[in-house]
């Protein structure tokens, strides 16, 4: 999965999700109205395991078919977030 791979390569450095998300957690406080929230991309993995099971985060284009669990570095705490390759870009 190319998506997956840039991910990868790409991990230390920043992403803009271009989108807001939807928090299921903590406490499903919903959508956080912040589209193009930069971050720092902590690492990566496919939408199967340990990522997608504790995603914390929806990016709201997650429908998209090349999609992925990153962990994203976000207001200071590590966080799993879906995100399809429609979502982000690389900085």
């Amino acid at each position: 999965m190319a998506f997956l791979d840039d991910l990868q390569s790409h991990r230390g450095g920043l992403l803009e999700l271009r989108t807001q998300l939807y928090w299921y957690w903590p406490r499903g406080r919903g959508w956080d109205s912040t589209p193009g929230r930069l971050c720092l991309l902590l690492d990566s993995t496919a939408d199967v395991g340990e990522g997608a099971d504790a995603a914390d985060a929806v990016a709201v284009g997650w429908q998209g078919r090349h999609r992925a669990v990153v962990l994203l570095l976000i207001d200071g705490h590590p966080r799993w977030v879906w995100v399809a390759e429609e979502d982000v870009e690389f900085l």
